[in-house]
């Protein structure tokens, strides 16, 4: 029996060391409980993930889950918990979860301390043209273009502002 609740334990994810990957503010817990409350399964938790960058951002996944994956980071937030996929928490470190509200819109906002950077030398010489050289010339028509990635000899951009059907495109 004691070997039984020992693998049990050993199966449980350690939220306290967790707890200060990354912060819930209270409006988002309250927000966040509610969308729970209405969902017609049990919910257990949030789950957060950074599915993309851009040059300047991280893009994040955020969505409620019934439990938690084998590997993922628990952090208990008392009604919930959130969890991380593991390859997304050094990127989350001292992150803060938040839910606004004024006039014109709602929704959760990801304040995160840490900026992403390029590990491929080819990447960060391609950021640095596109820095240096390619948007200073397209911002002056309002546009800009953001590395997304870069895999063997493909680099994947994204055109924003006035860069679609733009000539200096």
């Amino acid at each position: 029996m004691r070997n039984l609740l020992n693998k049990l334990k050993a199966k449980q994810p350690e939220t306290r060391q967790n707890a200060s990957l990354l912060t819930v503010t209270e409006s988002a817990k309250q927000k966040i409980q509610s969308v729970i409350e209405n969902e017609e399964v049990d919910v257990q938790g949030l789950r957060i993930s950074i599915d993309g960058r851009t040059s300047s951002a991280f893009e994040y996944g955020i969505g409620l889950e019934v439990e938690p994956f084998p590997d993922d980071l628990v952090i208990d937030c008392g009604e919930f918990e959130v969890f991380v996929a593991p390859e997304s928490a050094e990127n989350l470190k001292g992150a803060t979860i938040d839910y606004v509200e004024d006039l014109s819109s709602s929704g959760f906002k990801i304040d995160n301390p840490n900026a992403p950077t390029w590990d491929n030398p080819k990447a960060q010489e391609i950021q640095r043209v596109l820095d240096e050289q390619i948007n200073p010339a397209v911002a002056s028509h309002g546009g800009h273009i953001d590395l997304l990635d870069v895999k063997d000899d493909s680099i994947y951009i994204h055109m924003g502002g006035g860069c679609q059907g733009c000539g200096m495109a």
